[in-house]
C-alpha cells in the first residue's frame, strides 16, 4: 500500500469523432454500457421476465438461433408488449456483447458462451451509440 494511483489507460475510440457510426459498432456499446450499469437480462427466462414487467427498452436476438418455437416466442412477447426487436448475427457475437465471456490478459474474449436473446433493461448514461440505436429503432 504505497499510496500510488494506478492509472489506467481509457479504452480507445471503436470510431473516428465526425464519422456515422454503424448499428452494430452502436448497439455493441450500447450493450456493454448497459452491462456496466446492471441493465442487461440474458437469456429467454431473465428476458420474458423482464418484458412482462414492462421494463424492457429493447429487445436483441440472435438470427443464428437453431429453436424456431424460442424465436417465435421472443417476436411474440416483444410485438405484445410493444418492446423494439433488433437482430443480430451470431448468438457468439451476442453473448460476447453482453459479457457472458472470459477476458484474457490481452483483452480478448476467451470461452464466449453463446446467448440468444438479450434484453436491454436500462441503458445508463446517453451517448452517441444510444442515438444512433434509438434512431434506427425509430426508422424500422
Amino acid at each position: 500500500m504505497s499510496g500510488e494511483e494506478v492509472v489506467v489507460p481509457a479504452e480507445p475510440a471503436a470510431t473516428i469523432p465526425g464519422e456515422p457510426m454503424d448499428i452494430m459498432t452502436a448497439l455493441q456499446l450500447v450493450l456493454r454500457k448497459s452491462l456496466a450499469y446492471g441493465g442487461l437480462a440474458r437469456g429467454l427466462h431473465e428476458a420474458a421476465k423482464v418484458i412482462e414487467k414492462h421494463a424492457a427498452q429493447l429487445c436483441v436476438l440472435a438470427e443464428d438461433c437453431d429453436q424456431p418455437d424460442y424465436v417465435k416466442l421472443v417476436k411474440a412477447i416483444c410485438a405484445e408488449h410493444n418492446v423494439s426487436l433488433l437482430t443480430v448475427p451470431s448468438a457468439k457475437t451476442l453473448g460476447e456483447w453482453a459479457g457472458l465471456c472470459k477476458i484474457d490478459s490481452e483483452g480478448k474474449a476467451r470461452k464466449v458462451t453463446g446467448c440468444s436473446c438479450v434484453v436491454v433493461k436500462d441503458f445508463g448514461e446517453e451517448h452517441e451509440a444510444y442515438n444512433v440505436v434509438l434512431q434506427h429503432v425509430k426508422s424500422q
